[in-house]
Parts: structure tokens; sequence; C-alpha cells
């Protein structure tokens, strides 16, 4: 077993490729790294710009380090090579990444690397949080050392098996063969190689340009697995006697049970084991889910208020203004202003929340998709009284997340439901409850003011005001997601994460940004991008209606203020690979938008359809709208590990800007959302998905990656909204466009699972 450091030990054994690590004592070979901090950046030359000395990944990717060292690479009898990843894999292809580090550094198939997701475990500290892009940045470095360590053992072994001298050795596809031709697999070495005492050696990593894996695109390594229906997510295991198990929620948001009219009357009902009262409902288990549904809808609650009783659109919109920071005196300059309103949107992803218990008097177990474990295995012990030592969370692929799956609502449900009967429960949220009683991206309001004179920009001032942002996950373990939680720390630590994730890219003269949040009556989460998306596009409209003021090009603008060549090279690659400019019908526009966070950039160019023919189309139970026929999007991420995962990742941000600009949203109303599942949530749909579509991943000479899972929205929902306002003649300043107009009739509350739907083959093609 091997791990991996970034040490600062002797001059001569530590350099720009040489690092410490450890190999551990074991039976088998086993690898590890031993990173320490990095030296503080040079200040020498302040900025402005916060974010070029601190961001939210320094700060993350700083908190993994000291426990790196707990994070190994094993070569197994077999000749393949195991690795527990402390993250969640929710879609983004981060095991597909991982294997290809370690493929690169032993020189092994990438087939016969095995990634699996870790259990929870406490001694990794921040370690073990899905979060901010910032997966691959994190543990780039380690995975690499830990596994050029296993490298490193393996090639001595086979010396002395081969009795030749190391330099005289080739690793090459799993085998290590010497100038005679004589070879020896790795597997017939996993003993050889392994240590009878934990040791520390430094060792080199492949240079850049010996590159064979990485770099290069790759199919997913589970692709086949996921095409076929064997991939295994929550709902897929055979844990024994864990049944079927949902819960009746409240018609309102938080709502508490009163009192319960015919609890033993359900309890007969065909297929029911148990009935039982619990913090967020009534927790039904049954031999089917359709009977768990069939329960939910017989059962008659008297329900108390919720969190957020009698609130609606407007009545949050009014507490947003209440709350909102002021701009300050306007200067004598001429200014540009604008203010933005952004709805609420779902969190909900495409797996519905779900979770597996098994909870006994001395023990629990629990199976879920988490993307913060660590806290979860701590809340779950405490909630049942548990010693932390007797909670094993088990961490399971998850079918999306979008930020959804940093909470663990679903394991918590489960661990109490399985507490309360005494039996294992397979508890599965239905569509609905994802919709009213799920995690939302909060509401929000942005006001920008520029400041110019002439063709120079003075000044940039923007106030973003937000319905509070639940960041109870912390930073992956319990003590900061207390702090996230205390009355007064909430603000505070969305203040961090605020300042530490927004950049000002321009040369704006004096910048500032500042955060306000209210009302935590909402369950609200990091939902993809978190506040990106929302403080860019009002951002991106103010530089198009800046450009306007000044008689210049939108293209031209950006181009002209942005502040670094790589932020102008991204931004360039679109406008010439769209055709910026080209001539376009009437109700028709070209968008352009830049977003910089993650250590890496990003443009998109986007073209709009807002002719009455397009937007008028008839779509059932649909506002159609405008469509978005063309998008072209450049993003440089320095190395790019897999850049076909790369451009798969930018394809669904996409997906997700052209949602939040024109169609997702949810419609709050006395208490509730109206939304009730995916026919009535209109995230982008087939016929609102661009027929020209085309990604280019950035060259770079650069030796690090950057994140790129949320990249992409943010700069895809900004050029959607000035590709519009272009279309249209008319900025737009609510969000998503479509939210005014409610296109179907919401489904009733109570029972809270609406029927299912019986019209099916009426609307089959």
């Amino acid at each position: 077993m091997m791990t991996g450091s970034n040490g600062d030990g002797p001059a001569e054994a530590i350099g720009r490729r040489r690092f410490l690590g450890y190999v551990l004592a074991a039976p088998t070979l086993v690898a590890a790294a031993e990173l320490r901090p990095t030296p503080a950046a040079d200040a020498r030359l302040p900025s402005p710009e916060l974010t070029e000395l601190l961001d939210l990944n320094d700060m993350m990717t700083a908190a993994a380090l000291p426990t790196s060292g707990l994070i190994s690479v094993e070569v197994n009898r077999d000749g393949t090579v195991s690795f527990a990843l402390p993250r969640a894999e929710v879609g983004q292809g981060i095991t597909t990444s991982t294997a290809m580090l370690i493929a690169e550094e032993m020189a092994v198939p990438l087939e016969r690397v095995r990634v699996t997701l870790a259990d929870a475990r406490p001694e990794l500290l921040f370690n073990q949080l899905t979060g901010g892009s910032n997966t691959t940045i994190a543990t780039y470095i380690p995975i690499r050392v830990a596994a050029a360590i296993a490298r490193l053992r393996l090639l001595a072994a086979a010396a002395t098996e081969l009795g030749s001298a190391v330099t005289d050795l080739t690793l090459k596809a799993g085998v290590i063969t010497d100038r005679s031709g004589g070879g020896i697999d790795i597997g017939a070495l996993a003993e050889k190689a392994a240590s009878m005492r934990t040791r520390q050696v430094s060792v080199e990593l492949t240079s850049r340009e010996s590159f064979t894996v990485i770099g290069r695109p790759h199919n997913r390594i589970d692709a086949l697995e996921a095409v076929t229906g064997r991939k295994k997510f929550a709902m897929d295991l055979d844990v024994p006697d864990a049944k079927p198990t949902m819960v009746c929620r409240p018609p309102t948001i938080n709502g508490k049970v009163g009192s319960v009219a015919n609890l033993a009357e359900v309890r007969t009902m065909p297929g029911v084991t148990d009935v039982v009262v619990i913090s967020t409902g009534v927790a039904v288990r049954a031999e089917t889910f359709g009977q768990c549904i069939d329960a939910v809808r017989a059962l008659r609650v008297s329900w108390k208020p919720g969190s957020a009783e009698g609130k609606s659109d407007e009545t949050v919109l009014r507490e947003l203004e209440a709350a909102e920071l002021p701009l300050g005196l306007r200067p004598p300059t001429p200014t540009v202003e604008g203010k933005f309103t952004f709805y609420f949107r779902s969190n909900s992803a495409l797996e519905p929340n779900c979770a597996i218990a098994d909870v006994r008097a001395d023990r629990a177990e629990i199976w879920s998709a988490l993307k913060s474990p660590i806290v979860a295995k701590q809340t779950i012990a405490a909630k049942l009284g548990l010693p932390l030592g007797r909670v094993t969370v088990h961490v399971t692929e998850g079918g999306g997340s979008f930020g959804r799956k940093l909470f663990f609502d679903a394991a918590l449900e489960a661990a109490e439901v399985s507490q309360r009967i005494g039996k294992p429960v397979k508890l599965m949220w239905h569509r609905a409850d994802d919709s009213r009683q799920g995690r939302t991206h909060s509401m929000a309001t942005s006001r920008v003011r520029v400041a110019y004179a002439g063709d120079t920009v003075l000044s940039y001032k923007q106030r973003h005001t937000s319905v509070s942002t639940d960041l109870g996950h912390g930073l992956g373990e319990i003590i900061t997601a207390m702090a996230a939680r205390l009355p007064v720390g909430d603000i505070g630590f969305s203040e961090t994460f605020f300042q530490l994730s927004q950049a000002m890219s321009y040369d704006f003269g004096v910048s500032s940004r500042l955060l306000s949040e209210t009302d935590k009556g909402f369950n609200t989460g990091s939902m993809r991008n978190v506040y990106s998306p929302d403080v860019t596009c009002a951002r991106e409209l103010i530089v198009d209606r800046l450009a306007a003021r000044m008689g210049k090009d939108p293209y031209r603008f950006r181009h002209d203020f942005l502040r670094d060549d790589r932020s102008r090279a991204v931004l360039a690659k679109v406008a010439e690979a769209g055709n910026w400019g080209r001539p376009m019908p009437a109700d028709t526009a070209q968008g352009i938008a830049f977003h910089a966070e993650y250590k890496s950039v990003s443009a998109a160019l986007v073209e709009i359809d807002c002719r009455p023919e397009t937007v008028n189309r008839p779509i059932r139970d649909g506002v159609t709208g405008p469509r978005v026929t063309k998008v072209v999007f450049a993003v440089d991420v320095g190395l790019a590990v897999n850049p076909r995962g790369l451009e798969a990742q930018m394809m669904g941000c996409i997906m997700d800007g052209i949602a939040l600009a024109l169609t997702s949203s949810l419609h709050l109303r006395d208490g509730y959302f109206l939304e009730a599942s995916w026919d009535n949530y209109f995230y982008t749909r087939q016929w609102n998905t661009p027929p020209e579509l085309q990604i280019i991943v950035m060259p770079s000479a650069s030796e690090k990656p950057g994140g790129a899972g949320e990249l992409g929205v943010a700069a895809s929902m900004a050029a959607v909204a000035c590709a519009y306002g272009r279309a249209t003649g008319t900025m737009p300043t609510s969000f998503p466009i479509n939210h005014g107009t409610l296109s179907f009739t919401p489904k009733p509350t109570i029972p809270p699972i609406p029927p299912s739907p019986t019209d099916g083959l009426n609307h089959a093609r």
C-alpha cells in the first residue's frame, strides 16, 4: 500500500516532480502519500482581487493535505490495483479520471485498476468532502505519488527476482521485463514488494511529456455497466430484509405531524409491515414501493404549520428587498445599474433521494450516495445514541447530485425509521417529495452598479441578496458543520464561501461584492455552481449594457477588459468558432459570456431564437418560450486529465445553464412549491436542446489540473441571458424567463403523492 506527499525534505530529494511518501506495513504492497502544505503564494505584489491570492479550492485543498497520507493504493495478488476513493462518484466521472492517474504512474492497463468508494472515515477530517469541483485538484498529486511509490517497490522486488539491476527493468502493461526478455507480472510481486514496517521513501513522478494515459480521451470505466443496467446504485443493493419504505410528508415545507387518524387501518393494508410517526412525517414499510404509495395515499394526517407557512414568491421577494445591502451614494460619473431576480429552483437529481439502513440495538449500517459521509456518520451516530465506531456508512455511487447529495436527509430518515421499528429499511423519496420538500437553489436578487468615464471603468459594485443557503455540511465534518449552523456563523460561513468563489475577471477599477442572506425557513443547498450562475449572469448582462453605452461590440469590450491572456484566449476561441457577429434574422441573436472559477476559465457563445413562431410553438403542459439553437463553449482547465470526460461535464453544465435562464424554477404559494415532479418542473427538454453544440478544450502547458464539474453553468446561463436581451432588445431581469407563466394545473398536496398517470399511451409516438 502506498501513500504520497509534497514534502519539504532534503533539497536533493525534493524537486518539481519528486515527492515523499510511505510504504506501509501490510501483507501485500500498500503505498501512500505524505503531503505537507505547500509554501504560501508570493504576495509581494498585492492584488485587489482576493481569489488571486486565495480561493475556495485553495482552502479545500489545504484542509485535505494533512490526511492525504491516509489514502492508499494497493497491489493485489491477481495483478489488479485497488484504490478506495474518498470522494463520491455521482456521474461526474471521477472514478475514471482517478483510475487514469493510477494507470499512468504504475504503467498498468486501465482495466486492471479497481476504483471503489471509501466508507465514511472520520480520521480523514476534511478529506472526504465532494464539492467545489475540488476532487481532481486535491487528489491529483496524492494519488499519483502513492501509485509511483508502488511502482518503485515493484521494480525493486522484480530486480531481486530476475537478478537484474532496477535500471535494466521496464514496467509496461502490468508486466516487468528485463533486457533478456524475462518477465514477471506485478501480481506475482504483490507480497514480495510488501513491507514489514512503515518506511518513508522519495519518488519522482512521470513527466508530462511522457504521459500515455493522462490527457488522452478515455471512455468511462463504468460506461458499459451503466448502459446495460448492471451498475449498482443504493436501491439496487440486496441488503437482507431491507424492505421498501416511504414517508407521508406534510403539505407545506417542513410541516410536522399533529395526529394520525387511521394508523391501525393502514397497518392492515396489503403488504404493509410497519407504519410509524417520525420527525419528518409518517413512515410506511411494505413489501413493494407500490404498496408503500398506496398506504401513504391512504393516511389521514393532521399537520402542524411548516417553516414557510403562508409564504409565496411575492412575500419572499419583499423579505429579500428588506435585507438588501446598500450600494452607497451614486458617483458623479455616468453609471450603469441593474437589479435581477432569480426564483427558487429545484436541486433534485435524476436518482431519487434514497438510502438503506439497518439499525440494531448496538450498531447501525447505512448505504447511500453521500458527498459528505463523515458528517453524515457523525450526525447519524448522535441521533441514534450510538458510539461513532458502531456506525458504518457505506458510500454508494449516485445517479446525479448537482450538490443535492451533500445533504444526507434520506440516510438520517432511514436510520430513524429502522431504529423505531427494529427492522432494515430501503427508503426512497417520491418525485413529489423531491420537488416539494427537497433541496432548492435559493431565491435571490442581485444588484449591480458600474461607474465609468469615457472608455474607462472606474468601479464595479455588486450586492447579492439570497434566501439563506444551507452550508450545514461544513467542510465535511461535524465541527465546521456545526459552525455553519450557528446563528451568526452561518452568514460568516456563507460570506466566506461567497468571497472565495466569486472573482472579478475584468479590469473594472475598484471592485466590491457582498452577500446578504435572510430567511432560514427553506431547505436550500449548494446547488451546482452555488452562487456563481446568478452572480455571473447579472454581471455579464451589465457588461453588455456597459458595452452598448460605450458604443463597443460586446465581444470586443470583454476581450479588451479581461485581465489575462488565458481568459482572453477562451473568449477569442468561442468568438472565432461561433462566427461572432454574423448576420442573424430578426428576433434571433448571439450572446457571449465569460466565467472564471476553480483555477479554470470558460467562455460561451450562444445563439437564440425568439421569433413568435418559436416562442409560441405548442408544447403539452408547458411554456415553450425561446430556444437556444447553438452553443459554442471553450474551457481551459489547465491539465485536462480526461478530455472526453471534461467535454461530457461541459455538456451537462450547458443544459443546466439553459434551464436556469429559460425554464427551470419552482413556484412558491401558501408555503409549498406547486411543482410535483419532472413533468411540471421544466429542466432543459429535448425541444430546448441546441441542435448545434461544440465543446472546445483549450490546449494548456500547465502541470496542474483545474476544476470542471460545475464550471460551465455560469457562463452558459449568462450567455443565454445576453442572447435573449440582444434578440428582444430588452435586457431580461427575472429568471428563468418563463417563470411568470404557470403552464400546468398544480397537483394536490394531500395526499402528498399524486396519483400515477394513466394516459401515457395517449401521448406515445
